[in-house]
């Protein structure tokens, strides 16, 4: 199988969590200001995608409107058009789709993207959201990747999209962080799928780097990034294991 290298950027480049936000600031998550605020300050940026109501892939993290915005009910309720309308938190902006945040980088600095389960339980209901971000990535010529905590949605979208970066967004499946079944959270723990969906790296929860699944991966040469690093302390301990980092509440060194 094909499977595309990280960038170098992806490396070298400290990866800004959700684009550089601080609400305080009017940088709300994921907003076009934030986006842009990262690109000046010369990061790298992670950015989420939802799905709309009409099949459009949304720049925001949750699956709900409530904690950033003052609208409610699930994101994938709502059309592309009232999502664009619909007021960000903190900020002056509504919801930016994908189209537009790609024009905003236009390969300025690297750019990780993540699709969000839409399956419910990491399975393989998906599709959707895979097709709206491989149409948006078409032609794009700047240093991008793909990835998601679902490894049906990796698979999926190498192939559809043979030649962009993949990787698997990892963690530690503690089962008080998250609505999954236990069997999955076994399953997925120990980050079976890589090799599968073609993987060239993985983003790993950073207070289980020294996961022995981790070192293995790194051994045969996977790109190790984590997340999300909050503090210059944080940051020196992951890189003991990680290759680069998404971070926010701080501002990383871009030449670590």
């Amino acid at each position: 199988m094909n499977t595309p290298a990280l960038p170098r950027s992806f490396v070298t480049i400290p990866l800004t969590h959700r684009a550089l936000h601080d609400v305080a600031k009017g940088l709300p998550e994921n907003s076009r200001a934030a986006i842009r605020a990262a690109i000046a300050a010369g990061y790298g940026i992670e950015i989420d995608v939802q799905l709309s109501a009409d099949d459009a892939a949304m720049v925001f993290h949750d699956y709900h409107l409530e904690r950033l915005t003052d609208a409610q009910g699930a994101i994938r309720l709502f059309t592309a058009d009232v999502l664009k309308t619909t007021p960000l938190r903190g900020g002056d902006e509504g919801i930016p789709d994908l189209p537009e945040v790609l024009d905003i980088v236009a390969g300025q600095v690297p750019l990780l993207i993540e699709l969000k389960d839409q399956d419910g339980d990491m399975g393989p209901n998906v599709g959707p959201l895979e097709r709206a971000t491989a149409q948006a990535l078409k032609g794009y010529q700047g240093d991008v990747a793909v990835m998601s905590f679902n490894p049906h949605s990796v698979a999926m979208m190498r192939e559809l999209c043979p030649d962009v970066p993949l990787g698997l967004t990892t963690s530690a499946y503690r089962r008080e962080d998250w609505p999954l079944s236990e069997a999955t959270c076994t399953t997925l723990r120990d980050i079976p799928d890589y090799e599968r969906v073609g993987a060239s790296f993985i983003s790993h929860e950073h207070d289980d780097l020294d996961r022995p699944r981790v070192a293995e991966l790194k051994a045969a040469g996977a790109v190790i990034c984590c997340w999300t690093i909050r503090s210059a302390a944080q940051e020196a301990q992951a890189r003991q294991v990680a290759d680069n980092i998404t971070f926010e509440m701080y501002l990383a060194s871009i030449d670590a």
